[in-house]
């Protein structure tokens, strides 16, 4: 649909126009569907944001890493409403949530606050994935960058995923760097959240997400299919699924990253794609809860 709009050149808005020759090539390359399903990981102190793309096995596949130009705060999840600090944690996008006629070219709203951050009390609104290199809580991708991820979401969105999944990170959560930020005062938070980091960096697949007793929980199913969990309250009985590995043969890991232990620093990061292999499974992901689209 979207290449058949090409014809409209300039006058096309920027979401509708169709992906980069060199993007489409790299699509082609890594065998991916332009509107296959896409999930993205944002790294705060490597300042990287992932975007990976499902192929026909169900599994996903790193396509590209984009440098994130700017976000502020710093390590730690977003608390209150004009802390100008940027949301960490599992969040889900859908179509309602993508902003075409953004201030900042273009935008989507993550999902803050989920239902993990409403069992704390934390506030906020509006916070965005978009363009431009200024942010007041947002992560902001320069406009020729969020215009590709923009593209890529939409499609996916439009070829029938109802919703991707964002999962943000302080960093990349390796036993190097938690142990260098043993200390931090959201250590606890973090061991959650390397719980979801740990079930992607193994299977390739998003982590199935819940929330109770003020915790995500990760790759389970309640035993009563049709218990409905109180975020602040205790778990329903609950069983952990099975682990299906990506196979090990055809896994790529991704190139060793330097620890950010000692202060947080914004480079722009590096540019690159891996891809990994097959094995059809079957996943779902719970709903964190619903953010309202914005005009931002």
């Amino acid at each position: 649909m979207v290449a058949a709009l090409a014809g409209c050149g300039e006058f096309a808005p920027s979401y509708m126009k169709p992906l980069s020759p060199q993007t489409r090539a790299l699509l082609a390359q890594k065998g991916m569907k332009e509107d296959a399903p896409v999930l993205l990981r944002i790294f705060k102190a490597e300042s990287e944001l992932e975007v990976w793309k499902a192929k026909d096995d169900g599994r996903f596949y790193l396509f590209k890493t984009y440098p994130i130009c700017s976000y502020s705060g710093g390590l730690g999840p977003k608390v209150n409403q004009g802390d100008r600090q940027a949301p960490e944690g599992f969040y889900l996008v859908s179509q309602e949530q993508m902003n075409p006629n953004s201030k900042y070219h273009l935008s989507f709203n993550i999902g803050f606050p989920n239902a993990y951050d409403r069992a704390y009390g934390r506030t906020g609104q509006d916070i965005m994935v978009h363009g431009d290199c200024t942010s007041a809580g947002c992560y902001a991708m320069t406009d020729g960058v969020v215009e590709e991820i923009f593209i890529l979401a939409y499609q996916a969105l439009q070829g029938g995923q109802q919703a991707f999944q964002i999962q943000a990170y302080p960093f990349r959560m390796t036993a190097a760097n938690m142990t260098a930020h043993k200390d931090s005062e959201w250590y606890d938070f973090w061991k959650n959240l390397k719980e979801g980091y740990d079930y992607f960096e193994v299977t390739h697949l998003p982590p199935r997400v819940a929330v109770c007793e003020k915790h995500y929980l990760i790759n389970a199913a309640f035993v009563d299919r049709s218990a409905r969990p109180d975020p602040s309250s205790a778990c329903p009985a609950w069983q952990r699924l099975p682990i299906l590995r990506a196979p090990a043969q055809q896994e790529a890991k991704s190139p060793a990253k330097k620890d950010m232990s000692k202060s947080l620093t914004k480079p722009l990061g590096s540019v690159l794609g891996l891809s990994f292999g097959p094995s059809k499974p079957a996943y779902q992901a719970f709903t964190l809860g619903p953010a309202m689209p914005s005009a931002k």
